[in-house]
């Protein structure tokens, strides 16, 4: 193989794994719930769809407008939904991640000021592979 083969191959490897390595989990569809005047959580709703990447893990969540943000989960227990924290959230090729309630959700503790309907925030997300995603979260009426 020619030297300028060798280059160009080295190229068109060098683009597949740049657009592989941005493949990965995609944030959409997020939202919360407008919260009432002193309280100080609230709770975050979205999907993940890692369609065209590969399993990833997510390491961590922040958001500028609370303390703390943690990876919830609602179950029925003994008659009672109880919400635990997820200490690990990988999501799979292929695999499609619906946080909504009842289910998956991020929490947000300590909030700075109320969620109002119709205003927006970032929050954060970091993948182990795919590395740090900000995603707006719109406000919605609490109903």
């Amino acid at each position: 193989m020619s030297r300028r083969h060798r280059l160009w191959l080295a190229l068109a490897l060098a683009a597949i794994a740049a657009t592989a390595a941005a493949a990965g989990p995609a944030i959409g569809s997020a939202w919360a719930r407008a919260t009432p005047p002193g309280t100080d959580i609230a709770a975050v709703y979205l999907r993940i769809d890692n369609i065209g990447g590969p399993a990833d893990r997510l390491l961590a969540i922040r958001s500028p407008i609370a303390s703390s943000v943690e990876v919830h989960r609602t179950r029925i227990e003994d008659g009672m939904a109880r919400m635990r924290k997820v200490s690990t959230l990988s999501v799979a090729a292929g695999e499609v991640v619906v946080f909504a309630p009842g289910g998956l959700h991020v929490m947000l503790f300590g909030l700075n000021q109320p969620l109002v309907t119709g205003q927006t925030f970032t929050v954060e997300f970091v993948f182990e592979l795919a590395g740090a995603q900000r995603v707006t979260v719109a406000v919605r009426d609490p109903r």
